[in-house]
């Protein structure tokens, strides 16, 4: 015979569905069924923490910079301004690409708060990880990392917790020492993973006269990676008419060689020569960014030899995974 279910206790009582807490998959369901709670309630929970939110920074400022900094900068910081002011107790909170360990966040002895961007995330939803993140440590005690844990579905989003005028700067490091206020005395742990951190680290440089736009160095060649916030059927488009007509390089041996995506995003990416710096990057990427201008204006008709051009492009695209930073793909 057919096990029966437990049934809940008389008089136990029901709780409705916004009020049930998150609890371990095997642990009874809080509702009072009697069922495991990824049985019941939690199987709801799993699905709406799962669904992937394909453009998890839209409407925050400085989406392309979060998207660079998620996928492509090594070491960088930008002070972040909370919609509410900053609690007791906290002087600053700042957002790193990444922390010793993994920490997704550190509450610093003085009560600052650090918070990583290239963490495995467990939802499909990147911003409201870190925004659960960010509360967590702006109440932990001083002097502690913040630990992962799964989201609740329900919990907000950076974007209801970030003011939404406050500007969003990056600052590129060519290290890690920032990690902590005196480097010589870290502890082994934490001194043992800088220095792998460091060794692994591209030289990167965030060009000042775009927006999102960052070179990199690598023993072969060097590259620079533009984040951009166009639609990507019309930047496509763009991009395919300046390739057809030989306008989309930065310079002599300079090459637009495809684009990824990430996070709603496209970044062309372009190879450049080993003799050519991030300094040397600025007054063509400004030229080129008149004449994609120009291109994002047009609405005639790709030509014959257009459609090949962003056939070519198209091609060569991929999609960098939402829940697996580049950062931790690179270490």
């Amino acid at each position: 015979m057919a096990k029966k279910r437990p049934q809940s206790k008389a008089g136990k009582p029901q709780l409705k569905d916004g009020e049930i807490p998150v609890v371990g998959a095997r642990e009874p369901c809080p509702c009072g069924s009697g069922r495991r709670y990824k049985a019941c309630h939690g199987r709801a929970a799993a699905q709406a923490v799962t669904e992937l939110v394909h453009r998890p920074f839209e409407g925050l400022a400085g989406e392309c910079d979060w998207v660079a900094l998620r996928e492509l900068v090594p070491a960088a910081t930008v002070g972040l301004t909370l919609k509410d002011g900053l609690p007791e107790g906290v002087p600053s909170v700042t957002l790193a690409t990444v922390l010793p360990m993994a920490w997704p966040a550190l509450r610093r002895d003085d009560g600052s708060v650090l918070l990583a961007l290239q963490n495995d995330t467990s939802s499909g939803d990147l911003s409201r990880d870190l925004a659960d993140t960010l509360q967590r440590a702006l109440e932990a005690e001083p002097g502690s990392p913040v630990a992962a844990r799964r989201v609740p579905a329900d919990g907000p989003r950076l974007q209801d917790l970030l003011a939404p005028d406050a500007a969003f700067e990056p600052e590129v490091h060519t290290g890690f020492e920032f990690w902590v206020p005196d480097a010589e005395n870290a502890t082994p742990e934490v001194a043992a993973s800088l220095e792998r951190a460091n060794a692994a680290a591209l030289p990167t440089v965030r060009l000042s006269g775009v927006d999102a736009a960052y070179w990199c160095e690598t023993p072969e060649k060097n590259h620079l990676r533009w984040v951009m916030p166009h639609p990507e059927e019309q930047l496509l488009d763009a991009l395919a008419r300046l390739h057809a007509s030989g306008a989309s390089s930065l310079g002599d041996d300079t090459r637009l060689v495809g684009s990824f995506r990430a996070h709603g995003l496209v970044v062309p990416v372009w190879d450049l020569p080993s003799s050519m710096g991030a300094e040397a990057c600025e007054k063509p990427a400004a030229e080129f960014a008149g004449r994609l201008a120009d291109a994002l204006a047009s609405d005639a008709p790709l030509t014959a030899e257009e459609r090949r051009a962003r056939g070519g492009l198209t091609n060569r695209q991929i999609t960098l995974s939402s829940r697996t930073p580049a950062g931790r793909r690179r270490r």
